[in-house]
């Protein structure tokens, strides 16, 4: 068992809520499937609810829900939004509260936050206009990485090699979102951090043969290699475990999410993002982390449910 909460009544009846609205929702589905049975295994009393169905709220009032167990990737789920609307219903929520995601999920906002507090991150600029591409191209330089601001599960991104290319990958990325940035590529290894409570979980290094960590790479392909235990020495494993830390406490976030970063050519760290609510599908990197420090996915799920009673996201900070 764990030596936190060992008595699955002590959750009530809790929801797990999935899917959503937004580009992210079929990934969303999957985790909140394997959350699913992952509690209903530990014997908590959990349902189902499909954020993106219209009834969703009304849902929500009748189900007589105790706390709720949030799984629902991208905008509507992981910006704020639902934390605000579970706020104003009294329910308890996994992870972060309304600040907290709202926050990790402008990527923008979040690298001004980091350059404030002298953070590493890339240097970065937003397009939001079709016009800001010749100086955009000019200050950043080529390679760069086209993303949109509020997308997660690397949708809508694309590396950029040459100017030519630059004002398709835009419009590509401008489907998504209006604002959208440009941001200097860092040659070297990626890296993800996963927090859960206050334990950091052991690193993962990615490698993949396909230009860089991409929807694909995450979700569809089995030529993505995850090395955990990571490679790195222990005491710097340690250093690199304590900046996604800092990175994570930066921007509000809390209760559970991951931190990726960059390593390059000098093993100098770049922070890119924070996902506050990430993914819990086969092929996501939470559960493999957990399972390397000794979680299976029901001990997993069970530690993320607990930070709905932490006290610390009710809040809404």
């Amino acid at each position: 068992m764990n030596e936190g909460i060992s008595n699955p009544a002590v959750f009530g009846r809790v929801a797990v809520l999935m899917g959503g609205c937004s580009a992210e929702r079929d990934v969303s589905l999957r985790s909140g499937e394997a959350v699913l049975g992952a509690l209903l295994s530990r014997g908590v009393d959990a349902v189902a609810v499909d954020a993106g169905s219209p009834n969703f709220v009304a849902q929500l009032q009748a189900g007589a829900f105790d706390c709720a167990f949030n799984i629902v990737h991208g905008r509507g789920g992981e910006d704020g939004v639902l934390q605000g609307l579970l706020n104003y219903l009294d329910i308890p929520v996994t992870g972060s509260g309304v600040l907290g995601s709202a926050l990790a999920m402008d990527k923008q906002r979040t690298k001004h936050v980091w350059q404030g507090l002298g953070l590493p991150t890339p240097d970065f600029d937003v397009l939001t206009s079709e016009q800001d591409l010749e100086s955009v191209a000019r200050r950043i330089g080529f390679p760069m990485m086209l993303k949109p601001v509020h997308e997660g599960s690397s949708i809508g991104m694309a590396r950029v090699e040459k100017p030519e290319a630059l004002a398709q990958a835009w419009r590509e990325a401008d489907q998504y979102d209006h604002e959208v940035m440009a941001e200097c590529w860092i040659n070297g290894e990626e890296y993800t951090a996963a927090i859960v409570g206050d334990t950091a979980l052991p690193l993962i290094r990615l490698e993949t043969p396909r230009e860089f960590y991409d929807y694909e790479a995450k979700y569809q392909s089995d030529s993505t290699c995850y090395h955990c235990p990571c490679g790195l020495p222990e005491s710097r494993e340690l250093e690199l475990q304590q900046l996604s830390k800092q990175a994570f406490d930066a921007v509000g976030a809390s209760g559970w999410g991951r931190v990726d970063f960059f390593l390059d050519g000098d093993n100098s760290p770049w922070l890119i993002e924070v996902n506050t609510v990430p993914g819990m599908t086969d092929h996501s990197l939470v559960p493999m982390a957990a399972k390397h420090y000794g979680w299976d996915m029901p001990e997993l799920a069970w530690r993320i449910l607990e930070t709905a009673l932490s006290g610390s996201e009710s809040s809404g900070s």
